[in-house]
Order: structure tokens, then C-alpha cells, then sequence
């Protein structure tokens, strides 16, 4: 059984920088999209970014281009990390990790239904 932990939220002021990590277990040696997904308050969840692990492709979001960052721990490949640099108001929300096998279409997903397992979520609150 996929395992997703997220860590890394908390409150930081809008220019300021975060590093979210989402660790992964049970993937038992297959191949799997990770997507990062947040949702403020009476909004629906959003994209953030997706990585497909066995050829290192990346999609951004639009909102987060430019400033976010997605990558793959250098030490522990089931650990991905979402680098938010430049924070604004509106990126304020709980973000959760969400990990599917690896699709046949050339690309990771962006929308929540193509991920089947899901984390718990990490608060990331961004105030002056």
C-alpha cells in the first residue's frame, strides 16, 4: 500500500521561501507520477506541480511558474520535495501530496482525479 507523508508547512511572510517534502513508501519498485495539489478555504483544489519519475518530467501550474520548484531528493528517491520561493498571499492553503502509477500518456497529471493516493497535508499560511 502507497504511503504519502508531507512535512515542511508553516507561516511565513509573502516574499519568503518554503520547502515542502512529500516521502513515499510502497511503490515496490514501479513507477509513479507525484503531483502536488493545494486548496485554500472554500476553493477548490488546485495543481501545483507534477513530476514523472522515470524521465524526470515536470509540469508547473501557471500561478507558481517561475517561482516554485519541484525535484527529486538527491539521497531518496521516494522523497520529493516542492521548493516555494517568493510566496505570495494566495498561496496560502493545505497542500497535499498525491502519488498514481505511471500512465501510458506522455505527461504526469495536473487534476486531482488522476491520483489515487493521497497524503494528509500540510498547512502553509502566508501572512505579514
Amino acid at each position: 500500500q502507497v504511503q504519502l507523508t508531507e512535512s515542511g508547512g508553516g507561516l511565513v511572510q509573502p516574499g519568503g521561501s518554503l520547502r515542502l517534502s512529500c516521502s513515499a513508501s510502497g511503490f515496490d519498485g514501479e513507477w509513479y507520477d507525484i503531483g502536488w495539489f493545494r486548496q485554500a478555504p472554500g476553493k477548490e483544489r488546485e495543481a501545483v506541480s507534477c513530476i514523472r519519475l522515470s524521465v524526470n518530467r515536470i509540469l508547473y501550474g501557471d500561478s507558481v511558474k517561475g517561482r516554485f520548484t519541484i525535484s527529486v531528493d538527491s539521497s531518496d528517491k521516494d522523497t520529493v520535495h516542492l521548493q516555494m520561493n517568493n510566496l505570495e498571499l494566495e498561496d496560502a492553503g493545505i497542500y497535499y501530496c498525491a502519488a498514481d502509477p505511471e500512465a501510458w500518456d506522455d505527461n504526469c497529471g495536473m487534476r486531482p482525479h488522476e491520483y489515487q493516493f493521497w497524503g494528509q497535508g500540510t498547512q502553509v499560511a502566508v501572512s505579514s
